[in-house]
């Protein structure tokens, strides 16, 4: 009810009315996985440097439907910090591209779907700084939090416990393979195996 309240109030200022297929009801067993990697952690002041992306249907991850762009820092330089995290410098953004192109993109590449991230607030803040200047509004798509799932999945298990939360030891716990972190298509795959699990233990 909240969600429908608050869509109804967002999709009213929608500046182009092409973007509209946002607001439609999700698209029945069809997921978007998607991880951004950012110069900092503040939303207000650091930019995007690239956004990976992932199609899930049903239980299978489609390969070939993938999202994976770098991004022109647009107001913050890539400090020391953060190239040693996501190891994306400067000079490999040279041939990137403008975030507002990339987030058109993005835009059509996700359509109406259902969103799932680990830690996806961030996220969504993050290309939601761009989405709104363009068109607007702030993503009106359904949510899933795979951190969340995982916590409910555990306490079931160990209800009086400590469950750890960090994303490597999720993949550990669920048996799933880990690829190099923090890029952003890996961490997207990464995060479907995980979705595409818990879904399937839960049910």
């Amino acid at each position: 009810m909240f969600r429908s309240i608050k869509n109804y109030f967002n999709k009213k200022n929608l500046k182009d009315e092409k973007y509209s297929f946002l607001f439609d009801e999700p698209i029945k067993n069809e997921y978007i996985c998607f991880d951004c990697e950012t110069t900092g952690l503040d939303p207000e002041i650091d930019d995007i440097v690239s956004i990976g992306a992932v199609l899930i249907k049903d239980n299978t991850i489609i390969s070939s439907k993938r999202f994976i762009k770098y991004v022109k820092p647009k107001s913050c330089n890539l400090s020391e910090k953060s190239i040693k995290v996501h190891h994306i410098r400067e000079c490999d953004l040279e041939d990137a591209f403008e975030i507002e192109e990339v987030i058109l993109e993005f835009l059509n590449f996700i359509g109406n779907r259902t969103l799932v991230g680990y830690f996806l607030d961030f996220d969504l803040k993050m290309v939601n700084k761009y989405i709104k200047p363009q068109i607007g509004i702030t993503l009106p798509n359904k949510t899933i939090e795979v951190s969340e799932l995982y916590h409910d999945f555990k306490i079931e298990l160990i209800p009086q416990g400590f469950i750890d939360l960090r994303f490597n030891t999720i993949l550990q716990e669920l048996e799933l393979p880990s690829f190099s972190t923090h890029d952003a298509f890996n961490d997207a795959l990464m995060t479907a195996m995980i979705f595409i699990k818990l879904k399937n233990i839960v049910k």
